[in-house]
């Protein structure tokens, strides 16, 4: 009797596809759970240029999934509104003509409920790719992949623009109800010794990656010691009592021009009042907890700070030597906390998923032998590759199956709005 290995690759293809889809299905919910606490007014809002509304990122997210996948991989493809082609690309000049990123905010119509009729659309049409074209899904799964992974970018950033943009309103109302916080105060920081020798960094190669981790190859990294938690309010509260924004002599140059021209006294979000410090959080404004980490600085906050310690920033390469070899588990958006918090004492694994990404020392730039993914979809990372920092590990706003030791972040340096801490590294003395 002939064996029937077909049948089974049938079997474990369209078992990939029901998981694939099950996957699309639960991302694509999660961001509009995410939208659901707005008012149409808060989602057109652009509180400045680097953020995006809402209403956009529902557009945008919908736009990848149309453009990459539906028109090559449906039959008789026509897009859903041919304006939206252009309202809601991003910044792929491969596929055509942009509105322009400052002014997302202009854009009143269309109406949310039109907006959220188009991503309706986008959906109803992925379902008929995956029951009617089967061998086009398949054949498009790895674009189908990064699309989530994209939008759950876009995920972390509807927080991050949505924090940004109601901090902007003089009654800085609450995203969400309060909730209790229960933490420990950190035990005292701790060194994690590595010795010199070659590493390698990179992805592995199993399961999804961005092209930018790519490809894994080795690194020297000297002899220096990584802190297993990130830096607290309390810690950086002593820096800005020594006058840690009063001294130069700490500041790169341009950090420094940064500081005096925005004016810049603390992280962002932090509110002085009646001699104590508050900060706006999700729930609204509340007492500054010593024990959570420091978030919302920029690139040379972080730098100086740890230059006031007498220490550094890690490099990419030896946060992901320290890091690689633990379990990607942490405070991220699942948790529903939407905000820092203080690690558990004792925690075996250290602090180093969730609750802030961390500045590293390294230009983000390509690793040896990086090639761009062909086509359009190439534009998504390579070109960024300057005059931004290297950040590590996510965010209590990250959606924690977005996230692995070798995601490489990037920002520029003076971001704020991002969820950004502080995790320090030093040389032998």
């Amino acid at each position: 009797m002939q064996s029937s290995p077909k049948p089974r690759a049938d079997a474990q293809s369209t078992a990939a596809l029901e998981s694939l889809l099950g996957a699309y299905q639960r991302v694509r919910a999660q961001t509009l759970e995410l939208a659901a606490p707005l008012s149409p007014e808060d989602c057109v809002l652009q509180s400045m240029p680097d953020a995006s509304p809402v209403k956009w990122h529902l557009g945008h997210t919908s736009w990848f999934f149309e453009t990459f996948v539906l028109e090559p991989g449906l039959p008789r493809f026509a897009p859903y509104r041919e304006a939206y082609r252009v309202l809601f690309n991003s910044y792929y000049v491969t596929v055509g003509p942009r509105h322009p990123r400052p002014e997302r905010g202009m854009l009143s119509r269309p109406s949310l409920d039109e907006v959220l009729a188009y991503r309706s659309s986008v959906d109803e049409r992925m379902h008929a790719l995956f029951a009617r074209h089967p061998e086009q899904a398949a054949r498009l799964a790895e674009l189908i992949e990064l699309g989530l992974h994209h939008e759950q970018q876009h995920q972390e950033l509807i927080l991050t623009d949505v924090k940004h943009a109601l901090s902007r309103n003089p009654l800085l109302p609450a995203y969400q109800r309060a909730r209790g916080h229960s933490g420990r105060a950190p035990e005292t920081m701790r060194w994690e010794a590595l010795p010199d020798g070659v590493r390698r960094i990179g992805h592995d190669g199993e399961g999804f990656s961005f092209d930018n981790e790519r490809p894994r190859h080795r690194v020297f990294v000297g002899h220096c010691e990584v802190a297993d938690r990130l830096v607290t309010n309390s810690e950086y509260l002593a820096f800005i009592a020594d006058g840690g924004y009063r001294r130069p002599q700490l500041w790169l140059s341009e950090g420094w021009d940064q500081r005096e021209a925005q004016r810049w006294e603390a992280p962002l979000y932090w509110i002085a009042r009646d001699g104590g410090w508050s900060q706006f959080t999700f729930e609204g404004v509340r007492a500054l907890e010593p024990d959570e980490p420091v978030t919302h600085v920029s690139y040379y906050e972080a730098d100086a700070y740890a230059r006031w310690r007498a220490a550094r920033l890690p490099t990419e390469a030896e946060w992901e030597t320290v890091a690689g070899g633990r379990e990607p588990a942490g405070n991220f958006l699942e948790s529903g906390r939407l905000h820092p918090a203080a690690p558990s004492a004792g925690a075996a694994s250290g602090q180093f998923f969730g609750d802030a990404w961390e500045w590293t020392s390294s230009s983000y730039a390509p690793y040896p032998g990086f090639r761009a993914s062909e086509g359009a979809v190439g534009e998504y990372n390579g070109k960024f590759m300057v005059n931004q920092y290297v950040l590590r590990g996510g965010s209590c706003a990250t959606p924690a199956t977005h996230i692995r030791a070798s995601y490489r972040n990037f920002f520029p340096a003076a971001a704020r709005w991002q969820f950004s801490g502080i995790r320090l590294a030093r040389d032998p003395s």
